[in-house]
């Protein structure tokens, strides 16, 4: 399918010329004279590729605030912009707001092709690496031995033959969308659609339009989520951003099971299953007044935990040995051998998660194709920073006395293994050369406490 270039200038002469030499090229276009009908064309639909000319008919800036507008719908879009006021400052300007290109009235054609060229090819890689990474997520399963992976697996299963309304907590990037997707495939809806709303990402102002949709003036309707996912589950993530206002109306969705869209005047039954899922503590957030109490109760008819990476660390090596095997064969790559890292992978914090775990073993899989132990040792550090939490020093200790360093030492190394078998006391002892009941008093004396 050919790219769609979007072309916006007041000037009819250099609007014709740039669309003559893309039309010639291939590609398909559209064109935008002035703000106003730039802006319509943006909104209808995205292009592939943009180019802006910088002042238009409503100030020196109008291209600028152009790119921004499309950077804020998907910034994966190259925009060249051009002037025929160019300077430094304007060039720097808007690369540093994303431009792609910027080039200067009035343009050597060649180089204005070559632009428009580079910019389809980098549009098209970025979306054919994002639609891989998205069929690879589709088909990945939950991975894990952990008690909180174990219990999910079987939540999971509880729940197929059910149409509650499920709760999801976890931190970002712990896969809250994958359970959900889990439960969508062998759920009794799992022929119907699967939409996801993201609320994280939703302008303020966008939040009602995006959930139920709207009649036109001139009879077109713009269909909601709760429509499109009819038959189907809807998950909306980052349940918490929703302004009250509009938790108000999804409150009164879930009593009365019908909703009208936005300047509609009949109303349109709800035949969907909700899911939503939070990285925010739900509880500080009623407390503080940001989500509704009664909607929450709504919601959580059916409550899933995913606790964070750290806490689990028996499931990293499961983790690792997955995502590489999964992502050598969706790239096509060789296999590499991790086990070599296991200890300081599983020592790290992972702030980000099974999603930063995922990342680097595809980072690893592209850069270190060769199976260089000391290259994915480097790619490992360089992508990994330090854990923040306090290590043991032994320079520090020469300061000290000597029970007081002991047990520093004891507190740290107890805490790892403590991580290390997921809180688990027997197996942890077996390993130390402890009594079970000894470690216990231990753990007490020093106080390190079990992982939740």
């Amino acid at each position: 399918m050919s790219s769609e270039i979007l072309i916006i200038d007041d000037n009819p002469d250099i609007r014709n010329i740039i669309k003559d030499l893309i039309d010639e090229a291939g590609f398909k276009t559209r064109v935008a004279a002035n703000y106003n009908q730039a802006l319509a064309e943006i909104d209808k639909k995205l292009p592939d590729v943009a180019i802006i000319d910088v002042k238009l008919d409503k100030g020196d800036n109008d291209g600028i605030e152009l790119l921004s507008h499309i950077k804020k719908k998907n910034k994966d879009i190259p925009v060249i912009i051009i002037s025929g006021h160019a300077n430094i400052e304007m060039a720097i300007k808007s690369l540093k707001s994303g431009a792609f290109e910027f080039i200067q009235k009035p343009f050597d054609q060649e180089r204005l092709m070559n632009f428009v060229n580079r910019a389809v090819e980098n549009y098209k890689l970025i979306s054919e690496n994002k639609n891989l990474q998205t069929q690879l997520f589709h088909t990945f399963d939950l991975i894990g031995s952990s008690q909180n992976i174990v219990k999910i697996k079987d939540q999971i299963e509880k729940l197929s033959s059910s149409e509650s309304r499920i709760f999801i907590s976890g931190p970002t990037g712990s896969g809250k969308e994958l359970v959900a997707r889990k439960i969508h495939k062998i759920s009794q809806r799992k022929k119907g659609p699967f939409v996801v709303l993201n609320g994280a990402l939703l302008d303020v102002k966008k939040y009602e339009l995006e959930l139920f949709g709207e009649e036109k003036n001139n009879g077109s309707i713009i269909y909601g989520s709760l429509e499109k996912a009819t038959g189907g589950i809807l998950l909306i993530d980052e349940v918490t951003e929703i302004p009250l206002e509009t938790q108000s109306k999804i409150l009164r969705v879930l009593t009365d099971q019908k909703f009208k869209r936005i300047n509609g005047n009949h109303d349109i039954k709800v035949d969907v299953r909700i899911v939503c899922s939070t990285s925010k503590n739900i509880h500080e957030e009623i407390k503080y007044g940001n989500f509704r109490e009664d909607l929450f109760h709504r919601l959580n008819v059916f409550s899933i935990d995913i606790k964070p990476l750290n806490n689990r660390p028996e499931d990293i090596p499961l983790l690792i040995e997955y995502f590489s095997e999964k992502i050598s064969k969706a790239y096509n790559l060789k296999g590499f051998n991790l086990k070599p890292q296991y200890d300081y992978l599983i020592d790290y914090n992972w702030p980000g998660n099974v999603r930063e775990l995922r990342n680097l073993i595809e980072r690893i899989a592209i850069l270190s194709p060769g199976n260089s132990e000391d290259k994915i040792l480097n790619i490992v550090k360089e992508s990994l920073k330090p854990s923040e939490e306090k290590t043991f020093d032994v320079k520090e200790t020469l300061s000290i006395p000597l029970k007081e360093a002991r047990e520093n030492f004891e507190k740290e190394y107890l805490t790892t293994q403590l991580k290390k078998f997921g809180g688990n006391i027997s197996k942890m002892a077996k390993f130390i050369g402890m009594e079970r009941s000894a470690l216990h008093r231990k753990l007490k004396t020093l106080g390190v406490k079990g992982l939740n």
